[in-house]
Order: structure tokens, then C-alpha cells, then sequence
């Protein structure tokens, strides 16, 4: 297989990775509702902190029941997606000093991060929502980060939860073009 080959495989087969953004959708739906609650800010990020650690079980959880396969261990680009997601971490220390010396805007970090992390899986799987949807997050909760009022950071996370939800959707449908195509 050559390259396009694998790429359409890993799309096709891993769905564009839609079970990891449903299950994103569902954590930032969380993170929402958090910063929606009467809590200390601190709170409220030290739950920001840990929520993320629901991602993988979660996403194999959708995987199983929209029966996509990202692990694909006869094609050599499978576990690509995974280290993608996981070189997020990499980050993980501008969140923690946010969580340090800015905290309230550390979901904002967060949400920036999320968002730039995804333009690789444009390349992964061959899919444009990707593309456009990376800057278009980050710039976009960069610049309601610079408004947002303290009291009102829900608005980050919600902002998260509809990039994710159309992005999903809009994967939702290269896929089925894909299949279409084939």
C-alpha cells in the first residue's frame, strides 16, 4: 500500500478519529458544566487538571459502539493517531503554570491547546475538517479568552463543546464520502 492508500485505511477504518472528539465533546460538556457551578476557581481547574484523564477509556468506549478501529495493527500509520493525541502532553506544562500563575485563564490554555493539537489528524487521516478547524479553535478561544470575564469561563468550554460537536459532524461526513469513494 502506498502512502494515500494507508491514510484512506486509517480513515475509513478509524472512523477520522470521531470517537476521540465525541468523547472530547463529552469532557468539555463537563468542564461546562463545572465552571457553571458555584466552586473556587482553583476548584474548578484542579477538576480541569484531572477530567482529561476520562479521554482514552472514554474514546475506546464510543469506538466500540460506533465500531471504529483506530489501532489498525496491519496498517503502519494506525498508532499514529494515538501518539498524536498523546504528544498533547507535551503541553501540559504551560497548563500547569497557568494553573500557577494565571488561573483564570488556564481553561482558555487548555481549550487553545485542544484545539491546535488537531491539525496533524487533517494529514492522518486526509480529512480538511481538521484543517480548518485547528485555527480556527485556537484563534477563536484566543480571542474570547482576551473578553471573557472570569465569572463567565464557561463560555470557553461551551465554545469547545459546539467546535466539537460540528467538527464531529463534519468528519461524520468525509467519512461517509470516503466510503462512497470506495
Amino acid at each position: 500500500m502506498n502512502i494515500l492508500e494507508l491514510k484512506q485505511d486509517a480513515s475509513v477504518k478509524g472512523k477520522n478519529g470521531i470517537a476521540f472528539i465525541i468523547a472530547a465533546t463529552i469532557i468539555w460538556s463537563a468542564i461546562t458544566i463545572v465552571y457553571l457551578l458555584a466552586l473556587p476557581l482553583e476548584t474548578k481547574n484542579v477538576i480541569l487538571l484531572f477530567l482529561p484523564a476520562c479521554l482514552f477509556p472514554l474514546a475506546l468506549a464510543v469506538s466500540a459502539l460506533i465500531k471504529a478501529d483506530w489501532k489498525l495493527a496491519d496498517n503502519p500509520l494506525g498508532m499514529l493517531g494515538l501518539f498524536l493525541n498523546l504528544a498533547q502532553l507535551v503541553y501540559f506544562p504551560m497548563i500547569i503554570w497557568a494553573f500557577i500563575q494565571s488561573p483564570e485563564q488556564m481553561v482558555v490554555f487548555f481549550a487553545i491547546i485542544t484545539g491546535a493539537h488537531f491539525f496533524p489528524y487533517g494529514w492522518l487521516y486526509d480529512a480538511k475538517p481538521y484543517y480548518i478547524f485547528a485555527p480556527i479553535i485556537s484563534i477563536s478561544i484566543m480571542v474570547a479568552g482576551w473578553t471573557i470575564q472570569v465569572n463567565h469561563l464557561w463560555i470557553i468550554s461551551l465554545m469547545m463543546v459546539i467546535f466539537l460537536s460540528i467538527l464531529a459532524l463534519l468528519l461524520y461526513g468525509d467519512y461517509q464520502q470516503k466510503v462512497k469513494s470506495n
